[in-house]
Order: C-alpha cells, then structure tokens, then sequence
C-alpha cells in the first residue's frame, strides 16, 4: 500500500478522536421569519441556530444555550464584528460540534443526554437587549438583539417548545450573561407546568476598577446599552433601582430573579482577568502580558492582585443569598467557560468540588437531588483545575 493511503487512514484516525472527544456535529437552522419582524444581526442576517432534536425520555425536555462573544460599544466596534460570525450569520459556519452539556451521550452528560439541545448562534453584540428601530445607511448596522431573542424562542415554541415538561436557559461568557437577563422572561413564555431552571457559564461579569483605578468595563457597558437602546429590554426589577447600564453586572441583576439560577465560574476568570483588572489599556508597557497568557507566569504581586480579585467577586455573589433555588459552583480555575468542553464538564479528570463534577452538580441540582453551593479554596490549591493556557499568535491583544 502507498503512503497516501495510510496518510489518508491517519487523517480519518485523527477526525474519529477528535469526533469521539469533541462531540459530534449539528447542522444551522436559519430563521427566516424574523427578517420581517427586524430581528437580524448586526449586518441585517437573519438570527440562527443549530438543534439536537430529543428522544426517548427526553423529547419534551428543551435545553437552550447562548452563544458567547463579548460585546460591541460603538458604531466602530460594532462594524469591526458586523461581516465577522459575531455580526452576520452569513459568517457563520453550517455545523458546530455539540459536546459538554450539548452532548448527545448519556456517559458524557447523563442529566440532559436526550433534550431537545439548542445552541443559538450570538450576533448582535449586545447580549440580545438592544433594539434601535433606525438603521443607519451610513454603516447598515443593526441593534436588534432583543428582537432576535423572541424571534428564535418562538421559532423554538413553535417547534415544540411550548409543551416543555423541562426547560433550561444556559449560555458561556456574554451568552451566560443573556441567560440571567433573560432568565424570568424565558421562564414566562413556557408553560405554568414547565419546570425552569437557568444556567449561567462564567457569565458573572463584576463591577470593579482596573490595575489603574479606572472604571473601564463600567464604561464599556454604559456605552453598549447606549448603543443598542438596551434599557428598555434589561430586567425592570434591576433598572427601577440602578442606572441600566448597572444592570449588565449580575451582582445588580441576578439578586431580583425569581426563576432558579445556577452560577457557574472560575473565581480567576480568565476573560475578567485579561479585560477587566489587567486590560490593555490599564497595562501600556505589558507587564501583565505574560500573566494573562499561563497563570504560572505570574509573579507574586501579579497573584497578589489577583487573589484581591477573587476576594471581590467573591463578595458580589452574596447578594444571591443562600436559597437552595440559587446554585454555584465557583472553583479557583484561571478559565472561562467550563460547561461546553467535554474536559471540563464530565471527564476522569474534570474539575471537581466537594468531589463532584460540573455536570454532577448541575445536574443534582436542576433536578432537586440535592442543592449545590460551593466555593473553592484560592489558588493553587486545586489541582483538578484545567486552567487556560492561551497561545499568543491567537490573542495578539494580550
């Protein structure tokens, strides 16, 4: 046999691994519909998503997870995304890999295996809360996430959705964020008897100052809601007591939520490490450059730091209170979204706390097996921790 036969047998060696540890593929489902009702991305795209239909015992089960990507403050940042995946859903690849808590395999998610299991594809760089009627022709830049938001669920209700017995908002990062926003709201489409539970993944973004003492993310924020009109769509029981812009920040909104809510995250979130204490701008000369990159480049006072850090977000989550409706899992990880990765969400080697699992914890917890509150000691103690080691090529911003 010639080599570019076993070559080609490596190759499909090497697609099976990564199929077998990195899931499986679903194929995008664009929704057309809400191109009339204005709800596209950024550059006027309809909204999509991609959907694991459920089976046997779980064809009336619907988990929906948001998407992350951050955020766009302005008209220069927003058109920086708009021809990017994040801004139109013409960017956007036709299948995704379902794995972690999208997984379709009972021994890599035993709790949610069989759900309907969607991911909603994020495009319009507001967390889904804006909505701006003018277009401008200038830039053709749409700020309509609120719209794609009710687009999408009620393509979802249409679909089945809407005689849910179980039903779970969940999203990473900025999508994490949309699933606390939109938590109650979620929660009021379905049905009386719907049990409904949301799941945030390192979507608890703090309010505090950077290396320099600047407010920087609460500016970024109080530009994204400017932008996008999002004031009008952010929770009411939030913005009758804070400015809206406060209302991005969970430690203001999350304490008003009336539907169960699990917080999932690292206390050394990699994402607010790198863009809210130590972001460029708070750091011209780089000192925190290889910090950012692998925590076991950081000097003492870089940990130093850090461990303050902790100590604040730590603080903001007991507005949460101690009600076993509200669960966490707050282990002392450098990472950012640990519910997607098979590794990180159900493996030999996962992280655990309180010697459970992500999934295990999750999973007893929606289902009232038994509540879950638990916050890690500080780092480096744990060493079931799989923490980011970020390659420079890919983040040159760092």
């Amino acid at each position: 046999m010639d080599k570019g036969f076993f070559g080609w047998l490596n190759v499909l060696a090497c697609l099976l691994i990564v199929l077998k540890t990195d899931g499986f593929y679903v194929d995008i489902t664009y929704v057309q519909s809400a191109v009339a009702k204005g709800a596209v991305c950024l550059d006027g795209s309809p909204p999509a998503y991609h959907w694991d239909k459920g089976f046997g015992a779980g064809i009336d089960n619907w988990l929906v997870h948001i998407e992350g990507g951050g955020w766009c403050n302005n008209v220069t940042t927003c058109l920086a995304r708009k021809n990017t995946r994040l801004g139109s859903s013409k960017q956007m690849v036709k299948q995704i890999a379902f794995s972690g808590l999208l997984s379709n395999k009972p021994q890599f998610n035993p709790d949610f295996y069989n759900w309907n299991r969607i991911k909603v594809r994020y495009c319009d760089g507001a967390s889904f809360t804006g909505d701006v009627e003018a277009v401008d022709p200038a830039t053709n830049l749409h700020f309509r996430g609120a719209r794609i938001w009710h687009a999408v669920i009620d393509d979802l209700l249409a679909k089945g959705m809407r005689t849910a017995k179980n039903a779970i908002l969940s999203g990473c990062s900025a999508g994490g964020l949309t699933s606390i926003l939109h938590c109650d709201d979620f929660h009021s489409l379905l049905p009386a008897t719907t049990k409904v539970k949301c799941l945030a993944d390192a979507g608890y973004f703090i309010n505090t100052k950077d290396l320099t003492g600047t407010q920087h993310i609460q500016e970024i924020y109080s530009d994204v809601v400017k932008t996008h009109g999002s004031a009008k769509n952010l929770p009411t029981s939030c913005t009758s007591r804070v400015a809206p812009s406060l209302c991005f920040f969970p430690q203001y909104a999350a304490q008003t939520i009336r539907t169960p809510l699990f917080i999932l995250n690292a206390a050394y979130d990699s994402w607010q490490i790198k863009n809210i204490l130590a972001p460029g701008v708070a750091d011209p000369h780089g000192v925190w450059h290889s910090c950012k990159l692998d925590i076991k480049n950081c000097d003492s006072v870089q940990i130093k730091t850090m461990q303050g850090f902790r100590l604040e977000f730590l603080s903001t989550l007991q507005v949460l209170g101690s009600s076993p409706t509200r669960g966490m899992f707050i282990n002392s990880c450098y990472a950012h979204c640990q519910s997607e990765m098979q590794e990180t969400w159900l493996r030999d080697d996962s992280p655990v706390l309180d010697n459970k699992t992500i999934a295990k914890a999750i999973g007893d917890w929606y289902y009232d097996r038994s509540p879950f509150q638990k916050i890690d000691c500080p780092y480096p103690c744990d060493s079931s921790c799989h923490n980011r080691v970020f390659d420079q090529q890919e983040h040159p911003e760092l």
